[in-house]
C-alpha cells in the first residue's frame, strides 16, 4: 500500500519549522486560532453565511503557511463570509486522516498527493492550486561536476525518504534525463540534506528552492540548482472533502478569495508573511530566525506565479491527465483514477 505520509507543508517544512520552534520551545499538533476580523466590505463577499471551517496546515507552525495567517489575521476569511479555524497537524499525523474523520473540511496539499490519495479511496477533491510552479529540485555543491540532469548518472543522491513530494519530484526529474532510479545511487538521509552535502556523504540532494535552498546558502553553504523543464506534477494548493465541494461550493470560493487577498499582500510586502507568522510560531522569534524566515518567503513568491491574473488559484484541470499518466507508470498511485474526480475548477469560478 502506498503511504501518504506529509506533504510539502510537512516533509518540506520539517528543518525550518524545527529551526523555529527549536528557539520557541513548543511542538504542533494543536488547533490555531479561530478567525478574527472586521464585518465583511462591499465586494469581498462571496462565502456562506459564517461557514464554519476547519483548514488543515500539515505540521509544525511556519512561513510557508503565511497566506492562510495573514487572511486570518487581516481578517480576510471574515470579509469572504466564512469562520475559518486554522489547524497543524500533529508529526505523526496522517495527511488526509482528519479531513476523513471529519475534523478538518479543507487540506492544504499538493495536487500529486491528492491524486495519490484519490487512488487509496480518500474523499478529496483539489479546489485551488497555490504554487504555480513545481518547488523540487535537484541541488549540487557549487563546485560539483555536475551540470545537467543527465550529469546525475552513476551519483548519488540524498532524499528524505521514497514518499511525498521530494520523491515525485526527484523521479520526474529522473524521467527528464532518461534516467531511472537504478542509474543512481538513492540514499534515504532524512532532513539531514545540508550536512550530508556539506560532508561530501552524497553528490547531490533533493531540495526546496523555497526552504532548503536558502537555509543551505544562509548557512555558508554554497551550492546550485540544476535546471529542468516544468515537471507533469502539480504544487500546493487546498483540497475539499468532495461532500464539501458539493454542500459549500461559496464558502470554499470565499477561502480562495481570501487567500488569494494574502498572497497578493506578501508579494507587495513579504513583512507581513513575518508579522502574520509571529502570532501562529508559538515563543519569541530570534533575529536570525527572522531573516530566516524572510529568505523562505522570498524564494517562496515566485512559485506563487502572477498573482494579479484574475484567474489565479485556478487549477489547470488539464495538467491533471498528465500527472495522473506519470503518477501510474511510476507506481504511486494503487489503482486507476480519474483526474476528473480528483480536482474541479467550478469552485475557483465562483469567486
Amino acid at each position: 500500500m502506498v503511504t501518504i505520509r506529509r506533504s510539502i507543508v510537512g516533509t518540506t517544512l520539517l528543518t525550518l519549522g524545527a529551526l523555529a520552534l527549536a528557539a520557541c520551545g513548543a511542538g504542533g499538533g494543536g488547533a490555531a486560532d479561530g478567525a478574527s476580523g472586521a464585518g465583511s466590505p462591499p465586494g469581498q463577499g462571496g462565502g456562506g453565511a459564517d461557514t464554519p471551517v476547519t483548514i488543515g496546515l500539515t505540521y509544525v507552525p511556519n512561513i510557508q503557511f503565511a497566506p492562510w495567517y495573514v487572511a486570518e489575521e487581516a481578517g480576510y476569511f471574515t470579509d469572504a463570509g466564512v469562520e475559518v479555524t486554522l489547524r497543524h497537524h500533529g508529526q505523526d499525523e496522517d495527511l488526509f486522516g482528519a479531513l476523513a474523520a471529519g475534523v478538518e473540511q479543507v487540506v492544504v496539499s499538493a495536487g500529486d498527493e491528492i491524486l495519490q490519495a484519490r487512488s487509496q479511496g480518500v474523499d478529496v477533491v483539489d479546489f485551488a492550486t497555490v504554487y504555480q510552479d513545481y518547488p523540487v529540485r535537484l541541488v549540487v555543491p557549487a563546485d560539483s561536476p555536475i551540470h545537467t540532469l543527465a550529469d546525475l548518472r552513476g551519483a548519488s543522491i540524498g532524499i528524505p525518504g521514497r514518499y511525498g513530494q521530494s520523491w515525485f519530484g526527484l523521479l520526474a526529474a529522473l524521467e527528464q534525463a532518461g534516467l531511472t532510479e537504478h542509474d543512481v545511487t538513492i540514499a534515504e538521509i532524512g532532513f539531514t540534506q545540508q550536512t550530508a552535502l556539506s560532508a561530501g556523504r552524497v553528490d547531490a540532494v533533493v531540495g526546496f528552492v523555497n526552504n532548503d535552498v536558502p537555509k543551505f546558502r544562509s548557512a555558508g553553504l554554497a551550492v546550485r540548482v540544476l535546471d529542468q523543464d516544468p515537471v507533469p506534477l502539480v504544487g500546493v494548493g487546498m483540497g475539499a472533502a468532495g461532500a464539501m465541494i458539493e454542500s459549500e461550493p461559496a464558502a470554499l470560493a470565499g477561502i480562495l478569495t481570501a487567500v488569494h487577498r494574502a498572497v497578493q499582500d506578501i508579494v507587495a510586502d513579504p513583512q507581513v508573511a513575518i508579522d502574520a507568522a509571529r502570532e501562529h510560531i508559538p515563543g519569541t522569534i530570534t533575529p536570525d530566525q527572522e531573516e530566516a524566515m524572510r529568505r523562505s518567503i522570498e524564494a517562496t513568491i515566485p512559485l506563487y506565479g502572477d498573482v494579479d491574473a484574475a484567474a489565479w488559484g485556478t487549477p489547470e484541470v488539464g495538467r491533471w491527465q498528465g500527472m495522473a499518466d506519470f503518477m501510474s507508470a511510476q507506481g504511486l498511485l494503487e489503482g486507476a483514477v480519474s483526474p476528473g474526480e480528483a480536482v474541479t475548477d467550478e469552485i475557483a469560478a465562483n469567486q
